[in-house]
């Protein structure tokens, strides 16, 4: 009871009501809450703090950022302060106001980060920039997957985003992570809207992910391995977190020949062959299944797979 009575008075303050109506339309830092609250960064901290401390607050620290979201709805913290923001009026005047700032705040934050790339002569949009067919490439995805009921999933090399909001409706919680921050920008800004809450990003490294054992169902890795230094390192990885009987499934260039594309874009390796995934996904203890293909200048293919369980998972425990 006494978890339950500091989370209600946690809630109980207009200010702190007012950053949870904002988190819930995705992840910001406090320099983004005193712009759009129009507050100071002490008092706003201590209000942080305060809803942390309450756990209906999640940080995570990004360099010299924290960021802040909601809970899970399955926690306690998650599923009352979304509770506490469904009772809350949608035509409130101060609510609105706060809508419209946090509005500027997230294309600002997605003109900086695209300011980036560009200064740095990178093309974020890697299916646009070799010319892939990006829509039959997300249908193929989408027809090898239910229409429902996928469960978590985690999406690694998220970039900006857009396969976790692709399969949102399909999920009950996505996580993208990636190594860039100014993508990281870019992903936050994409998911700061309705329908996308129980998405989330976060910075890591594909080859030390700091997250659970078997604790997604769902794994995906889109045009990531081709940049990978130890594609097998990356996919034994992936294959840890996905929980036994989970699908992992790899999107990415079949094998080819196109040295000017690998050294315009800096890739590691010339796609894959299906013999080579075969391989990889035997050292990560992977089951393959029959992969797709998708024609373009660059032929797309997709492999999925699922984890087979541990030899502790397959064979029950006997009573003596």
């Amino acid at each position: 009871m006494d978890t339950l009575l500091i989370a209600l008075r946690a809630c109980a303050e207009p200010t702190r009501l007012r950053i949870l109506a904002l988190a819930a339309r995705g992840s910001f830092c406090v320099m983004e809450f005193t712009e759009i609250l129009g507050q100071s960064q002490p008092r706003l901290s201590r209000h942080l703090r305060l809803l942390g401390e309450a756990g209906l607050l999640e940080r995570e620290r990004e360099g010299a950022n924290v960021w802040f979201t909601l809970p899970p709805p399955a926690t306690l913290g998650g599923s009352l302060a979304r509770a506490v923001l469904e009772r809350l009026p949608e035509d409130d005047a101060t609510l609105a106001t706060d809508r419209r700032q946090a509005a500027r705040a997230l294309a600002e934050r997605a003109r900086q980060a695209s300011e980036s790339f560009r200064r740095k002569g990178a093309d974020w949009d890697e299916m646009r920039a070799l010319e892939l067919p990006a829509g039959a490439v997300e249908a193929a995805l989408l027809g090898l997957l239910p229409p429902s009921g996928l469960g978590r999933l985690l999406d690694i090399g998220t970039g900006t985003g857009r396969l976790l909001e692709v399969l949102a409706p399909r999920v009950s919680a996505g996580l993208g992570v990636d190594a860039s921050r100014a993508m990281l920008a870019l992903a936050r800004s994409r998911l700061a809207r309705p329908g996308l809450t129980h998405c989330a990003v976060r910075l890591a490294d594909m080859y030390r992910l700091p997250l659970a054992d078997a604790g997604f169902d769902l794994v995906v890795l889109q045009m990531v391995l081709h940049y990978a230094e130890d594609p097998a390192a990356a996919l034994a990885e992936a294959a840890r977190v996905l929980r036994p009987g989970g699908r992992l499934l790899v999107v990415d260039l079949g094998a080819h020949a196109r040295t000017d594309v690998m050294i315009r874009l800096a890739h590691r390796w010339p796609g894959f062959d299906d013999r080579r995934m075969r391989d990889l996904f035997d050292h990560a203890g992977l089951a393959p299944e029959a992969a797709l293909a998708v024609p373009g200048v660059l032929e797309v293919r997709l492999w999925p797979a699922i984890r087979v369980p541990a030899l502790a998972d397959r064979i029950p425990e006997t009573t003596p």
